[in-house]
């Protein structure tokens, strides 16, 4: 598998959370400078921003959770060399599933819509970390 296949998924994911970064700082602004909320009322990270900023913004929280185990993972398989089409269609799957309850969860934000997508990506995740460890502890390639 070359490093860009292996690596492209990832990317998107990192595009995926820089984007909604992008997306919530300029809701926030806009909530900011239209007076819809105050500093001093979000200053020790209450929840009184505007609803749809919320919903960007957690969100935007989401993609620290578990993407975080798919990085790790990914950096994981490159070192010890057994990133391979499994794993890299088992990433695309996880990210496309990140992809989709990040869709949900800024436009319908259909609670189980969005877990049921969630649980996709956590299983397939799961998949991936077992299919790893295997590998690893039993020296397979």
């Amino acid at each position: 598998m070359s490093i860009q296949a292996i690596l492209l998924p990832l990317f998107v994911e990192v595009a995926l959370t820089l984007g909604l970064l992008l997306w919530m700082a300029t809701v926030r602004r806009n909530d900011i400078r239209s007076g819809a909320v105050r500093p001093a009322q979000i200053a020790l990270r209450e929840p009184n921003w505007p609803t749809r900023t919320q919903q960007i913004a957690y969100c935007f929280s989401n993609q620290f959770e578990l993407p975080v185990l798919f990085y790790l993972l990914t950096v994981l398989e490159i070192i010890t060399r057994h990133a391979d089409l499994i794993f890299v269609v088992l990433a695309w799957i996880f990210v496309i599933a990140r992809l989709a309850q990040a869709y949900v969860h800024t436009t319908s934000n259909r609670v189980m819509w969005r877990g049921s997508i969630y649980a996709v990506g956590a299983l397939v995740l799961i998949v991936m970390w077992v299919i790893f460890m295997v590998r690893i502890l039993l020296g397979l390639p």
